[in-house]
């Protein structure tokens, strides 16, 4: 699968054809072909380490005699890490070299999964499976943050790449435990946390100063010496940039919920329609793998596709497979089509996110964050739905969510036009008090252009 990858990478190399007229920069190497390596394999052990916890629930139990729910914290201290890990790294994200934010997530996750394993009692172990997540959310967000600025127009097909490890993880964890047996969980995460180590090496294949920011909103870029007029466009980019960050967020956190949904409530609904147990487990098996094969199909395709144009492809395929889920003999097939296009929405999300909300530095914590938060709180919310509709009803459910999704994504590539924007004026002359660099950059047209500097100086994502 790494193999994949490299292709890619090899393809930044090549010196770009002359033109008549002047292109932009290529945007800075990041990655070394080792390191990209080294990164798809940190996203395999931070899959498998979110798949962990739910196969080990029977022998924490009985190793710490806890009820089910509070077995089930182990997780909920993991997400509550990871979104932790997002906003605080996202902090230090330009404030600390690239390859010490990673390096410190990478030993935060490994002492946190090898002191869970140890731990003598529930609430340190529970504190120490919250140490594993804050390097968890560190990883998560600093690698996909990269990824998405680091390749130009090809980060939407290297960031699928990237998340299609996660998948390979997800699906390799819960199979180690059963192959080991869950009593065995200790060794099994000890294990993980070994194999954690090595990437620290590979390190020095990542480029150690951050990349640009988008322009920022803070600094009061487009200032006008009588405030106005310049006032009155700042007031109306933040509206714009607010709709449709929100906007974001709602396509974010409703694609983990039907994601979580599906994971969830596919076996219950197959066995309610007739289907024995192993072939819904089986069939819940095929989502996740389809998710994983989905973000590998999407990486070439996001060479020569927009962003906007695979989501909303994504959407509606997605809202298709679920309304088809209804129908008991297709159902099975319908959802593994479900994890098919609900793959590339995450990784391609990222970086027409950077590129719609460019002055909204911290757009991408944001969404990322909100994703986890959707994760955990969109199960007990799907729950109560199901349980006044029935059982039966979980793929229209689901279908409802996955068609405001899908009308979402019709908004954004509306609002998140360039035409539809507010833009400095069009003459090429930057507005007065405003440098012609920024003017320049307020409106990217450029999957390539992630970045400029702001007023003073320092380097925004």
């Amino acid at each position: 699968m790494l193999a994949v990858t490299l292709p890619l990478v090899d393809s930044l190399e090549q010196p770009e054809r002359p033109t008549s007229t002047p292109s932009p920069p290529p945007p800075p190497q990041l990655f070394s072909r080792a390191a990209v390596a080294a990164s798809c394999v940190g996203f395999v052990l931070i899959g498998a380490l979110q798949a962990l916890y739910g196969p080990s629930i029977p022998a924490l139990r009985d190793t710490y005699g806890l009820s089910p729910s509070a077995a089930g914290l182990g997780l909920s201290a993991h997400f509550i890490g990871g979104v932790t890990g997002v906003l605080v790294f996202d902090r230090l994200f330009g404030r600390i070299g690239n390859r010490r934010l990673l390096g410190w997530s990478y030993l935060l996750m490994a002492g946190g999964a090898a002191g869970f394993a140890l731990a003598p009692t529930w609430p340190l172990a529970l504190g120490l499976a919250l140490l594993a997540g804050l390097g968890f959310g560190g990883i998560d967000y600093g690698l996909n943050q990269l990824f998405a600025v680091g390749f130009g127009h090809r980060s939407a097909a290297m960031l699928n790449i990237l998340n299609a490890h996660f998948g390979i993880g997800a699906v390799l964890g819960p199979a180690l435990i059963g192959l080991v047996g869950a009593a065995n969980y200790p060794t099994v995460f000890l294990g993980f946390a070994a194999l954690t180590l090595p990437l620290l090496l590979c390190l020095a294949g990542v480029r150690d100063e951050a990349p640009p920011r988008g322009g920022d909103a803070e600094t009061g870029a487009g200032t006008s010496a009588d405030g106005g007029t310049s006032g009155a466009r700042r007031r109306a980019r933040a509206r714009s940039l607010t709709t449709i960050l929100g906007a974001f967020v709602v396509l974010y956190v409703l694609h983990v919920a039907i994601e979580s949904g599906v994971g969830g409530w596919e076996p219950t609904h197959l066995e309610t329609i007739g289907y024995g147990a192993s072939t819904a487990a089986s069939a819940t098996s095929a989502f996740w793998l389809m998710m994983t094969v989905g973000r590998f199909l999407a990486a070439p395709l996001a060479l020569r596709w927009s962003a906007p144009a695979i989501i909303a492809v994504s959407c509606a395929g997605m809202t298709g497979c679920l309304l088809l889920a209804a129908i008991p003999a297709a159902a099975p097939y319908a959802y593994a089509g479900a994890g098919l296009f609900i793959a590339p929405i995450f990784p391609t999300g990222l970086p027409w996110l950077l590129r719609a909300a460019p002055r909204a530095h911290r757009a991408g914590a944001l969404v990322m964050a909100a994703s986890m938060v959707g994760g955990v709180t969109a199960p007990p919310a799907l729950g109560k739905a199901i349980e006044l509709a029935g059982v039966r009803a979980v793929p229209l459910i689901l279908c409802a969510v996955s068609a405001v999704c899908l009308i979402t994504t019709g908004w954004l590539i509306r609002a998140a036009s360039p035409s539809v924007l507010p833009t400095p004026p069009a003459s090429g002359q930057a507005a007065p008090g405003t440098r012609s660099d920024e003017t320049a950059t307020a409106t990217p047209s450029d999957e390539t252009a992630p970045a400029t500097r702001d007023q003073q100086g320092r380097p925004r994502r």
